[in-house]
């Protein structure tokens, strides 16, 4: 007769969940996340450049753009990929962009884009892993990378719409 295990023992061994997060993204899950980024991304180019037309310093505006633009590379980039993999990229913006826009002063503004650029980096690392198409990884790599960097990019904007002197980075 089998050994009957403990009240509270799991079913299997916890070992085997961090495997199951890691199997191939089916066709539908997989379309599913590149149109949500594709949304993301689409409501932080045009948030972004609806920022940049305000009154800013010169160096805040143009770090705007950049930002922007970036975002809007990353739309193409979603978009080529989802029609690749057989779907329809959506046209709809995602939330983030009126929720930007509601935002008082660009503190409250930078502050909440720099929660979506983490939010973005962290869905993009939790996917690389799941992923089996090279061409694909590659440009979601290269997707994760940037937003990293333009956070990076934009603590010294955000110091300085805080009121606070911009420090270098290493201080």
């Amino acid at each position: 007769m089998a050994a009957r295990e403990p009240a509270g023992t799991p079913a299997s061994s916890p070992c085997y969940a961090d495997e199951m997060r890691r199997e191939p993204y089916g066709d539908v899950e997989l379309l599913s996340l590149l149109n949500e980024l594709l949304e993301a991304e689409r409501a932080g180019a045009r948030g972004l450049s609806e920022l940049s037309r305000r009154d800013h310093p010169p160096e805040t505006t143009a770090l705007l753009r950049s930002l922007a633009r970036d975002e809007g590379r990353f739309c193409a980039m979603l978009g080529r990929h989802v029609r690749r993999l057989g779907g329809t990229p959506s046209r709809a913006t995602g939330t983030f962009y009126d929720k930007l826009l509601a935002r008082e002063g660009l503190a409250a503004q930078m502050t909440l884009l720099d929660r979506g650029q983490s939010a973005v980096v962290r869905l993009l690392a939790e996917m690389l892993p799941r992923l089996r198409d090279p061409e694909l990884q590659a440009d979601l790599e290269d997707m994760h990378d940037v937003h990293v960097a333009n956070l990076a990019r934009t603590a010294p904007a955000n110091r300085e719409a805080d009121g606070a002197p911009a420090r270098s980075p290493g201080r």
